[in-house]
């Protein structure tokens, strides 16, 4: 898969990152199974329990963009098919979201890749019109506009946009180790050979 995390899952990024990738809390997860989604954050914050900063986001978000909204962890559904269907017309790759979304069997039939803290029919208001473009605390990481947010059946991981490239060369590298180790796994060697681990008691 190419995509702007070069189809990477969240666990190399994370073990490659040389400790540069924040990894968002696990309650933050893929509201439907096989969900995976990589780009630069468009950051929103708005109010829990109130969803116009998310129709104002889709319409103001760049083709190529995730976007992340804080919403402090509220449960309701700020987010539904309508929004996950004029997101996917505008070009928006996907949703991550500290707080609550609904319609989940929608978005799966339509493949769109959302990431939240809670599933559930609850409704929101519309009164609150959010900000852009400013850092915003998302499953307790911090997250700056550009940065990479990759979401997968794992979790959620952000990488600063200034360690982005240096991230991605260390990744590759790991995949290819990776590949070598499995090589030799299925010859017969076994991990604690490969991986040199002591097995002295006390060790």
């Amino acid at each position: 898969m190419t995509d702007a995390a070069r189809g990477h899952s969240t666990a190399t990024l994370y073990e490659a990152s040389a400790s540069a990738a924040h990894v968002c809390e696990p309650a933050l997860r893929a509201a439907w199974p096989g969900a995976r989604v990589a780009g630069p954050a468009f950051t929103v914050h708005g109010i829990g329990g109130d969803n116009l900063a998310l129709h104002r986001a889709v319409a103001a978000a760049p083709a190529g963009s995730v976007l992340v909204v804080d919403l402090q962890g509220a449960r309701h559904g700020h987010w539904g098919e309508i929004l996950a269907v004029a997101a996917r017309q505008r070009g928006i790759l996907g949703l991550v979201v500290d707080g609550g979304v609904r319609d989940v069997a929608e978005q799966a039939e339509l493949g769109f890749p959302v990431f939240a803290r809670h599933v559930t029919v609850v409704g929101t208001g519309k009164e609150h019109p959010g900000r852009f473009d400013a850092p915003v605390r998302v499953g307790d990481v911090v997250v700056r506009p550009g940065d990479l947010v990759v979401g997968d059946a794992d979790g959620v991981v952000v990488v600063p946009a200034d360690a982005v490239e240096e991230t991605l060369d260390r990744a590759d590298a790991r995949v290819a180790e990776e590949l070598r180790a499995l090589d030799a796994i299925r010859a017969g060697v076994t991990t604690l050979e490969y991986y040199n681990l002591s097995v002295e008691p006390g060790t």
